[in-house]
Protein backbone atom coordinates (compact mmCIF):
# COMPACT_ATOMS: atom_id res chain seq x y z
CA UNK A 1 0.00 0.00 0.00
CA UNK A 2 0.81 3.82 -0.75
CA UNK A 3 0.28 6.33 1.52
CA UNK A 4 0.32 9.98 0.54
CA UNK A 5 1.48 11.99 3.87
CA UNK A 6 2.89 15.02 5.30
CA UNK A 7 4.69 15.02 9.38
CA UNK A 8 2.35 18.18 9.56
CA UNK A 9 -0.76 16.86 8.98
CA UNK A 10 -2.94 16.04 12.34
CA UNK A 11 -5.11 13.55 10.16
CA UNK A 12 -2.32 11.67 8.67
CA UNK A 13 -1.30 11.44 12.22
CA UNK A 14 -4.30 9.97 13.03
CA UNK A 15 -3.61 6.95 10.40
CA UNK A 16 0.18 6.84 11.32
CA UNK A 17 -0.77 6.41 14.90
CA UNK A 18 -3.37 3.47 13.72
CA UNK A 19 -0.65 1.88 11.65
CA UNK A 20 2.04 1.69 14.29
CA UNK A 21 -1.22 0.27 16.99
CA UNK A 22 -1.82 -2.75 14.17
CA UNK A 23 1.66 -3.09 13.74
CA UNK A 24 1.66 -3.06 9.90
CA UNK A 25 3.09 0.28 9.01
CA UNK A 26 6.01 -1.89 7.29
CA UNK A 27 3.49 -2.88 4.38
CA UNK A 28 2.72 1.13 3.71
CA UNK A 29 5.24 3.34 1.81
CA UNK A 30 4.60 6.86 2.94
CA UNK A 31 5.07 9.09 -0.15
CA UNK A 32 5.87 12.84 1.40
CA UNK A 33 2.97 14.71 -0.86
CA UNK A 34 3.05 18.91 -0.02
CA UNK A 35 -0.50 20.17 0.14
CA UNK A 36 -1.72 23.83 0.53
CA UNK A 37 -5.12 25.36 0.06
CA UNK A 38 -3.69 27.92 -2.05
CA UNK A 39 -0.85 25.51 -3.83
CA UNK A 40 -3.13 22.53 -5.17
CA UNK A 41 -0.64 19.78 -5.59
CA UNK A 42 -2.70 18.72 -9.10
CA UNK A 43 0.25 15.21 -8.70
CA UNK A 44 -2.45 13.98 -6.39
CA UNK A 45 -5.90 14.35 -8.83
CA UNK A 46 -5.15 10.30 -9.92
CA UNK A 47 -5.38 9.22 -6.11
CA UNK A 48 -7.67 11.93 -4.72
CA UNK A 49 -9.26 14.67 -6.46
CA UNK A 50 -10.07 16.52 -3.64
CA UNK A 51 -6.51 16.94 -3.15
CA UNK A 52 -6.23 16.45 0.53
CA UNK A 53 -4.40 14.13 2.45
CA UNK A 54 -3.96 11.32 4.15
CA UNK A 55 -4.91 9.37 0.99
CA UNK A 56 -4.37 5.71 1.20
CA UNK A 57 -3.52 4.20 -1.96
CA UNK A 58 -4.12 0.13 -1.80
CA UNK A 59 -2.31 -2.79 -3.59
CA UNK A 60 -4.73 -2.78 -6.47
CA UNK A 61 -4.79 1.24 -6.98
CA UNK A 62 -7.68 1.77 -5.21
CA UNK A 63 -7.78 5.09 -3.32
CA UNK A 64 -9.23 5.53 0.06
CA UNK A 65 -9.88 8.57 1.99
CA UNK A 66 -10.55 10.42 4.31
CA UNK A 67 -8.60 9.82 7.39
CA UNK A 68 -11.70 8.57 8.83
CA UNK A 69 -12.15 5.80 6.10
CA UNK A 70 -8.86 5.06 6.33
CA UNK A 71 -8.77 4.66 9.92
CA UNK A 72 -11.66 2.01 9.53
CA UNK A 73 -9.87 0.45 6.94
CA UNK A 74 -6.99 -0.27 8.74
CA UNK A 75 -8.46 -1.21 11.70
CA UNK A 76 -10.36 -3.67 10.34
CA UNK A 77 -7.55 -4.92 7.53
CA UNK A 78 -5.29 -5.70 11.10
CA UNK A 79 -8.35 -6.40 13.53
CA UNK A 80 -6.36 -4.01 16.04
CA UNK A 81 -9.64 -3.66 18.11
CA UNK A 82 -9.23 0.17 17.70
CA UNK A 83 -13.73 -0.07 17.32
CA UNK A 84 -15.68 -1.02 19.84
CA UNK A 85 -18.14 -4.22 19.11
CA UNK A 86 -20.91 -3.06 21.27
CA UNK A 87 -23.38 -0.70 19.97
CA UNK A 88 -22.89 1.60 22.43
CA UNK A 89 -19.33 1.82 23.08
CA UNK A 90 -19.15 2.29 19.29
CA UNK A 91 -21.45 5.21 19.26
CA UNK A 92 -18.87 7.01 21.79
CA UNK A 93 -15.97 6.37 19.58
CA UNK A 94 -17.73 7.40 16.66
CA UNK A 95 -19.11 10.92 18.22
CA UNK A 96 -15.88 11.62 19.62
CA UNK A 97 -13.95 10.58 16.87
CA UNK A 98 -16.04 13.14 14.81
CA UNK A 99 -15.68 15.98 17.65
CA UNK A 100 -11.58 15.11 17.37
CA UNK A 101 -11.75 15.63 13.58
CA UNK A 102 -13.95 18.85 13.74
CA UNK A 103 -11.70 20.25 16.16
CA UNK A 104 -8.87 19.78 13.86
CA UNK A 105 -11.04 21.23 10.72
CA UNK A 106 -11.41 24.27 12.58
CA UNK A 107 -8.17 24.11 13.83
CA UNK A 108 -6.84 24.23 9.93
CA UNK A 109 -9.43 26.94 9.31
CA UNK A 110 -8.15 29.22 12.13
CA UNK A 111 -5.29 28.94 11.29
CA UNK A 112 -4.91 29.65 7.76
CA UNK A 113 -7.55 32.71 8.62
CA UNK A 114 -4.60 33.93 11.12
CA UNK A 115 -1.46 33.34 9.17
CA UNK A 116 -3.57 36.38 6.18
CA UNK A 117 -2.04 39.96 6.19
CA UNK A 118 -4.11 41.78 8.70
CA UNK A 119 -5.81 43.75 6.20
CA UNK A 120 -7.26 40.78 4.94
CA UNK A 121 -8.06 38.93 7.90
CA UNK A 122 -12.03 38.27 8.85
CA UNK A 123 -12.67 39.14 12.64
CA UNK A 124 -15.98 37.59 12.32
CA UNK A 125 -13.92 34.15 11.45
CA UNK A 126 -11.29 34.27 13.82
CA UNK A 127 -13.65 35.02 16.72
CA UNK A 128 -15.95 32.34 15.65
CA UNK A 129 -13.24 29.89 15.27
CA UNK A 130 -12.01 31.04 19.03
CA UNK A 131 -15.13 29.89 20.38
CA UNK A 132 -15.62 26.46 18.39
CA UNK A 133 -12.35 25.94 20.11
CA UNK A 134 -12.45 27.40 23.29
CA UNK A 135 -16.49 25.38 23.37
CA UNK A 136 -14.82 21.85 22.52
CA UNK A 137 -12.16 22.26 24.75
CA UNK A 138 -14.80 23.19 28.08
CA UNK A 139 -16.83 19.73 26.23
CA UNK A 140 -13.64 17.93 26.59
CA UNK A 141 -12.89 18.99 30.10
CA UNK A 142 -16.26 17.48 31.64
CA UNK A 143 -15.03 14.35 29.40
CA UNK A 144 -11.84 13.66 30.67
CA UNK A 145 -12.43 11.16 33.18
CA UNK A 146 -14.22 9.54 30.69
CA UNK A 147 -11.63 9.27 28.36
CA UNK A 148 -9.13 8.35 31.03
CA UNK A 149 -11.42 5.39 31.56
CA UNK A 150 -11.67 4.35 28.00
CA UNK A 151 -9.48 1.48 25.88
CA UNK A 152 -7.78 3.37 23.93
CA UNK A 153 -9.87 3.73 20.40
CA UNK A 154 -9.95 6.21 17.17
CA UNK A 155 -12.10 8.26 19.16
CA UNK A 156 -9.29 9.06 21.97
CA UNK A 157 -7.10 9.28 18.80
CA UNK A 158 -8.49 11.92 17.27
CA UNK A 159 -9.49 13.69 20.37
CA UNK A 160 -5.47 13.51 21.45
CA UNK A 161 -4.51 14.04 17.48
CA UNK A 162 -6.31 17.50 17.57
CA UNK A 163 -5.04 18.51 21.06
CA UNK A 164 -1.22 18.24 20.06
CA UNK A 165 -2.27 20.05 16.83
CA UNK A 166 -3.30 22.66 18.88
CA UNK A 167 0.75 22.21 21.03
CA UNK A 168 2.07 22.32 17.58
CA UNK A 169 -0.08 25.31 15.68
CA UNK A 170 -1.56 27.19 18.26
CA UNK A 171 1.95 27.97 20.88
CA UNK A 172 -0.52 30.85 21.83
CA UNK A 173 -3.46 29.59 23.26
CA UNK A 174 -2.76 27.92 26.79
CA UNK A 175 -5.37 25.28 26.59
CA UNK A 176 -4.17 23.56 29.38
CA UNK A 177 -5.05 26.75 31.44
CA UNK A 178 -8.65 25.91 33.42
CA UNK A 179 -8.42 21.97 31.66
CA UNK A 180 -6.85 20.08 34.42
CA UNK A 181 -8.07 16.84 33.38
CA UNK A 182 -8.04 17.05 30.34
CA UNK A 183 -4.43 18.12 30.17
CA UNK A 184 -3.68 15.03 32.05
CA UNK A 185 -5.38 12.70 30.21
CA UNK A 186 -3.53 14.11 27.13
CA UNK A 187 -0.02 14.09 28.82
CA UNK A 188 -1.29 10.23 29.37
CA UNK A 189 -2.18 9.95 25.67
CA UNK A 190 1.18 11.50 24.47
CA UNK A 191 2.98 8.73 26.17
CA UNK A 192 2.01 6.03 24.36
CA UNK A 193 4.87 4.58 21.67
CA UNK A 194 2.40 5.06 18.52
CA UNK A 195 1.77 8.65 19.86
CA UNK A 196 5.46 9.50 20.78
CA UNK A 197 6.18 8.19 17.20
CA UNK A 198 4.15 10.44 15.69
CA UNK A 199 5.28 13.57 16.69
CA UNK A 200 4.46 16.51 13.69
CA UNK A 201 7.29 18.30 12.98
CA UNK A 202 8.55 20.61 10.19
CA UNK A 203 11.93 18.72 8.95
CA UNK A 204 11.88 16.74 5.68
CA UNK A 205 11.24 13.09 6.41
Amino acid sequence: MKLHWSPRSPFVRKVMIVLYEAGIDDRVTLVRTPVAMDQPNLDLVPDNPLIKLPTLVLDDGTPVYDSRVICAYLNELSDAGLMPAEARARLVAERRQALGDGLMDALLLYRQERNKPPERQTPAWIEAFDLKARAVLHALENEAPDLARTPFDLGLIAIGCALSYLDYRFADMPWRDGHPALADWHRDFCARPSVSRTQPHDAAP
